[in-house]
């Protein structure tokens, strides 16, 4: 790997899930979770060099054997349900410095618990984003909310208060949602970090985040999440073929 690999995708899988345990190697359809990711990653055209960041051997030999490469394990202390996004990126930045000389200048930061992706879909934000303006510090997609925040609430003393200095006189909010802003969820699509602001900066996104509209997309946070993604894959199985096929003869990038 040289200095003209400029994106690589980053995907934490830390084995110390709370919710649901080993969440991250969770068999949907007969595949871990972590290898949803990892094949959208491999099937961008856009991204160099996927890499799977795991404080588990177990989930490492997962990852390898569904294409990704582990060339070194998350220390525990940067691996509990405290540890930030930040940490274990600049675990991988000196790694990058120190054994490959190099360090590339973007990171696409998949999230596991994000897992149906269209690799043409993540291909046209990393487009996106390496074409746009130098000022933009990182990008992050979304999906548009089903209800503006503008009409949500929260619980004072036992009464309904809006928010945005909305106050407890809530009548307001009973007008149609399209009277109010649209507001958007960032869900875990695709992100996009630059390396170089997290090792001159300490921080991931910065204060000119390039927005990245996509559909609806499910994140697995719950045990219902899990079960309402088995019930889509029925519903749709293209979208679990359209990344599985092939992967079995498949297991690295050519």
């Amino acid at each position: 790997m040289n200095e003209s690999s400029k994106v690589t995708a980053i995907i934490p899988a830390r084995s110390g899930s709370k919710g649901i345990a080993d969440k991250n190697i969770l068999l949907i359809n007969n595949k871990p979770l972590i290898a949803f990711s990892i094949n959208a990653a491999l099937k961008s055209e856009n991204i160099d060099r996927v890499i799977v960041s795991t404080d588990s051997e177990k989930y490492a030999e997962i990852a390898r054997f569904y294409g990704a490469e582990t060339p070194f394990l998350r220390p525990k202390n940067i691996s509990s349900d405290t540890s930030t996004d930040l940490e274990f990126f600049e675990q991988a930045i000196n790694f990058f410095e120190e054994n490959d000389n190099y360090v590339p200048e973007y990171f696409v930061h998949l999230r596991p618990t994000t897992p149906l992706r269209d690799p043409k879909v993540m291909d046209e934000a990393i487009d996106k984003f390496l074409n746009a303006d130098k000022s933009y510090t990182a990008l992050r997609s979304c999906h548009a909310m089903s209800e503006s925040s503008y009409k949500t609430f929260e619980i004072e003393n036992g009464k309904l208060k809006g928010l945005f200095n909305a106050g407890f006189n809530i009548e307001n909010l009973n007008l149609a949602r399209q009277s109010f802003p649209k507001t958007y969820d960032c869900n875990g699509y695709i992100d996009i970090v630059r390396s170089e602001l997290i090792m001159t900066k300490k921080i991931l996104h910065g204060n000119s985040v390039l927005a990245f509209e996509t559909e609806y997309s499910q994140e697995l946070d719950e045990i219902r999440d899990i079960n309402y993604l088995k019930f889509l894959l029925n519903e749709n199985p293209h979208r679990f073929s359209k990344l599985f096929a092939d992967i079995e003869s498949s297991t690295q990038k050519t």
